[in-house]
């Protein structure tokens, strides 16, 4: 087929989705070096991609009321592009790119307004069998690109800003952060997207960690303050919930050594920045860790110890499964993982 030249992908969900659409760009570059590469995205994920050394140019999706404006998504996007890749689809969004004019238009099979789509892909993901970032990857093979890829080859492209870098070092500073000192990260929320560690196990891990030379930082949105407020066991640990837009929690993730988080968008973030990450999922296959761990080689993944069949999100949640995640377990993985970092350094 006719190499393209301007591929518009569009994922306009959450940032941990956004993180593992984030390889398409790298992987459509290198098959088709002069192609000029837009995401299309909601205006809050805008900074994992607008740094992005793969990534040609950012749009954020015009919204009112939290829903698309057709008319107006319509107007920046018509005839600017003759190809796109839908990671996230929607009536709305396949709607605004059908009359959008864009001649090749990848989307699923599967959806009632599929027909917006002249190139459809029929990957059921709610059955989990694929992990989302290669469902993500498979879309293109409708452009001609077969890539496998795996844990060692993925680029995700994703850079802080000098700014946000230069705020970090001196909220570091003012925190008096010993920089002999690895830094661990734990990120206790998750926003409803999977079943969490229990609050109590995550506490129990943070203070036997506190009494090793790390320094701990408790991160977390306005929602989560709470929550992360309630983690903190002594000085050694910081809690910086709600204090840093999405730019600047990138930059503090880049200069943690591990980061320990429920199934959510900054352990995706950390993988994608290389460190190394402890996640602790549920066994169901909508969010199971086969489809939703952080897509790296450097990680330890926790899973309930209960032997269930045909696992749900109620049974989950009924059987208390995430109980039986053993916080002494974490602290070992976390140690060994710890001291892995100071031998590479």
């Amino acid at each position: 087929m006719k190499s393209p030249k301007n591929i518009l992908i569009v994922r306009t969900d959450r940032i941990g989705d956004v993180v593992l659409s984030l390889p398409m760009a790298a992987i459509i570059k290198k098959h088709f070096p002069g192609c000029r590469i837009t995401f299309l995205l909601r205006r809050y994920t805008e900074p994992l991609a607008v740094n992005n050394p793969y990534i040609d140019e950012v749009i954020a999706l015009i919204e009112k009321n939290g829903k698309p404006s057709i008319s107006k998504n319509i107007y920046v996007l018509k005839n600017e592009f003759d190809a796109v890749v839908v990671a996230y689809p929607s009536y709305a969004i396949a709607l605004m790119l059908f009359l959008s004019n864009i001649k090749i238009r990848i989307g699923s099979g599967y959806r009632w307004y599929s027909f917006f789509f002249n190139r459809k892909v029929y990957d059921h993901r709610k059955f989990g069998e694929h992990h989302e970032l290669e469902y993500n990857v498979r879309l293109l093979r409708q452009l001609g690109i077969k890539e496998e890829v795996n844990e060692n080859n993925v680029q995700f492209g994703i850079a802080p800003h000098n700014e946000d870098r230069e705020k970090i070092e001196r909220v570091l500073s003012e925190l008096k952060v010993d920089p002999s000192k690895k830094i661990v990260i734990v990120h206790p929320g998750s926003g409803g997207s999977a079943v969490d560690l229990p609050a109590e196990t995550m506490k129990s891990i943070i203070k036997t960690l506190s009494n090793e030379p790390f320094e701990i930082f408790i991160t977390g949105n306005e929602q989560e303050k709470e929550l992360c407020s309630s983690l903190v066991v002594n000085n050694s640990t910081k809690n910086l919930a709600g204090n840093f837009n999405l730019g600047e929690l990138i930059a503090l993730i880049e200069k943690c050594d591990l980061m320990i988080a429920n199934s959510t968008g900054p352990i995706h973030i950390a993988a994608g920045l290389g460190k190394y990450v402890i996640g602790f999922y549920p066994k169901f296959a909508a969010a199971s860790p086969k489809r939703w761990s952080p897509y790296t080689t450097k990680k330890k993944i926790f899973t309930p110890e209960i032997d269930c069949q045909n696992c749900t999100r109620r049974q989950c949640e009924n059987l208390r499964c995430m109980e039986s995640i053993k916080a002494e377990d974490v602290v070992e993985a976390a140690k060994l993982m710890l001291a892995k970092v100071k031998s590479e350094n």
